[in-house]
């Protein structure tokens, strides 16, 4: 198959991902909206009514479609980044449409991977919702046609330090979805019990733990992703570091896991400081991930937007010839005119 081929099928596998991931979402907010009830049922000593109990028994077979439709997202999406790469005769991480769609397919398998040690599907319908707002901004405003590497990205650490990156980003904001819902429990329970539907989720000393487990397992990846970028510096610009905004907010990103990881080993922190602590790393990663690749100035400029600036998506060089919505849109149009033409004359 020709190049253009591939990129077809990358962009089909992204869109069919998408409507997997919507059919997730909708899933998981069933079973979330559905799985509690409060029967009317008496106390058989006292005649007190009971009060409202979880009952899951009627939203079963929706979580499980809703994991299937997660899982089958994640392989279509798996297929569309592989066919973007192969499409590009290259790795598929060389602007920010791709770093989306590999953000979002870290993301999605760092969820898949911690859901089957833990019991996470509370969490789908934050990830599923994440996933297509992800996607979708990358198929909206972030996609360029697929074009060569510029000169600073051919290497071999290109795959070395982009892939850990991704990975340590997927994980590092699985932990912080987590911290955010701890707060939002440890608020609740602060101003009393946990109402009905809230009682299907994890306790709060479980999510405290399991937010910590998460960083400590991916940070040692992310201090090689950011040793791995300097060694690549080195290699490309002969400096290993120059303080550009990009490398300058991955250490901070570092730096701001490392105090969360050692607050909590050393002085002890937990609950609401280390939850806070722990989002606002987070918010460095995102801030270097938005901000500093589409916006930032230095050597780390490669999101792909500014060879198309000025441009609204579709009028790029190429984009019609790979974009499947953008033929759609095109031959909606012309129906739309010979219709209006034919009743006009």
């Amino acid at each position: 198959m020709s190049a253009q081929d591939w990129a077809y099928l990358s962009n089909y596998a992204i869109y069919s991902s998408m409507v997997l991931f919507t059919l997730a979402f909708f899933g998981h907010a069933y079973e979330t909206a559905w799985a509690v009830r409060t029967p009317i049922a008496a106390d058989a000593e006292t005649g007190n009514l009971v009060s409202k109990t979880l009952d899951n028994s009627r939203t079963q077979k929706a979580m499980r479609i809703a994991n299937v439709m997660m899982t089958l997202g994640f392989f279509f999406l798996l297929f569309g980044v592989i066919a973007r790469g192969v499409s590009a005769g290259r790795v598929p991480w060389g602007n920010m449409y791709e770093f989306s769609i590999t953000g979002a397919l870290a993301f999605t398998g760092a969820y898949l991977a911690a859901l089957r040690k833990y019991d996470l599907r509370w969490l789908g319908v934050l990830v599923s919702f994440s996933v297509l707002l992800t996607l979708g901004t990358a198929i909206t405003l972030l996609y360029v046609p697929s074009s060569p590497l510029v000169p600073a990205l051919k290497s071999t650490w290109l795959v070395i330090h982009v892939s850990a990156a991704i990975i340590s980003g997927g994980v590092f904001l699985l932990a912080n979805v987590i911290a955010a819902a701890y707060l939002y429990l440890d608020s609740m329970e602060s101003k009393g019990a946990r109402t009905a539907w809230a009682q299907r989720l994890p306790s709060l000393e479980l999510l405290d733990q399991l937010s910590d487990r998460l960083v400590a397992f991916v940070f040692p990846l992310w201090t090689f992703a950011v040793i791995a970028g300097a060694i690549w510096a080195e290699s490309a610009w002969g400096r290993y570091w120059g303080w550009d905004p990009k490398e300058t907010w991955a250490f901070i990103t570092w730096v701001a896991y490392a105090a969360y990881l050692h607050a909590r080993v050393t002085i002890g922190w937990r609950g609401r400081r280390a939850a806070w602590l722990c989002i606002f790393a987070g918010s460095t990663f995102l801030f270097n991930y938005v901000y500093v690749n589409v916006w930032g100035t230095g050597k780390h400029t490669y999101s792909g937007l500014n060879q198309f600036k000025g441009d609204f998506p579709g009028t790029q060089t190429g984009l019609k010839k790979e974009f499947p919505h953008e033929r759609i849109s095109h031959l909606h149009g012309r129906t739309v005119g010979f219709a209006l033409f034919r009743k006009i004359a």
